[in-house]
Parts: C-alpha cells; sequence; structure tokens
C-alpha cells in the first residue's frame, strides 16, 4: 500500500467527494465549479471545498495550477517527495499532463546553487497544445 493509498484511507466525506470529482473530470477544475457539480450532496459554500481542497493539496493528492487558478488530481503517485514537478497543459482542449524530471530537478538545482538560492520545491506550468489537438487542426 503506498502513500496515496493510505492517504484516501482517512479523508473525510467531503474531502471523498471533491476528490471524486477531481479524478471524474477530464480536465483541471476550480473551486466554484467543484462546488457546483456538488451541491446535490451538500455542499452548499465555497469554504467547504476550499478546505477539502487544502488538504487533499497537504496530502499530495491534488495539485493546484497556479496559472489557471485550479485544481486537478495527481496522476504520478509518489509526486509529493519530488523537488519539482511539471505540468504541460494544452490551451486548446485543457488536458493537463504531469510530469517528474530527474534531469530537469537537476538543472534547477544547479542554476539555484550557482545564484546562491536555495531551492526548496519548484512547480512549472508548460502551456501549449497537445498531440491530439496538433493532429485535429
Amino acid at each position: 500500500m503506498n502513500g496515496h493509498d493510505r492517504a484516501f484511507d482517512d479523508l473525510t466525506k467531503n474531502q471523498s467527494l471533491v476528490m471524486g470529482a477531481l479524478t471524474r473530470s477530464d480536465g483541471p477544475l476550480s473551486a466554484y465549479t467543484i462546488l457546483d457539480r456538488l451541491r446535490d450532496q451538500g455542499f452548499r459554500a465555497p469554504l467547504q471545498v476550499y478546505r477539502a481542497l487544502d488538504k487533499l493539496v497537504e496530502l499530495g493528492l491534488v495539485h493546484r495550477l497556479e496559472s489557471l487558478n485550479a485544481f486537478v488530481a495527481c496522476r504520478h503517485p509518489g509526486c509529493d517527495g519530488l523537488e519539482t514537478i511539471a505540468f504541460m497543459i494544452c490551451e486548446r482542449c485543457g488536458q493537463v499532463a504531469e510530469i517528474g524530471d530527474d534531469s530537469l530537478t537537476r538543472q534547477l538545482d544547479g542554476l539555484s546553487k550557482d545564484a546562491r538560492f536555495l531551492l526548496r520545491k519548484t512547480t512549472i506550468e508548460l502551456r501549449g497544445v497537445c498531440i491530439e489537438c496538433q493532429e485535429n487542426a
């Protein structure tokens, strides 16, 4: 059983519902979209969603995409131990691919060391067009 599996066992009802909404989604969701999708399950206020999201992010089950002000379920188990996480975001279809790359981490570590900067964690968001959208253009 990995850390993600154990974390799922400890989720509250609200956290499980939010996690389910993100897992079923084809792309990133804003907190207000999650709220709209979960109204029938008793969600009434944005604060309910934000509290659940905060905990899910803390547990490494969900990532916040800063440039979109939206959230995605983690598709890369064990990434919470990585120093660098990158997301490739398709500007046409909204798909998000999560990647972890050791060579990228080494390059960023080298750059930060050269700048005498203590790097703790890095999240990179790459915006462009996925191969499916390129082929369908």
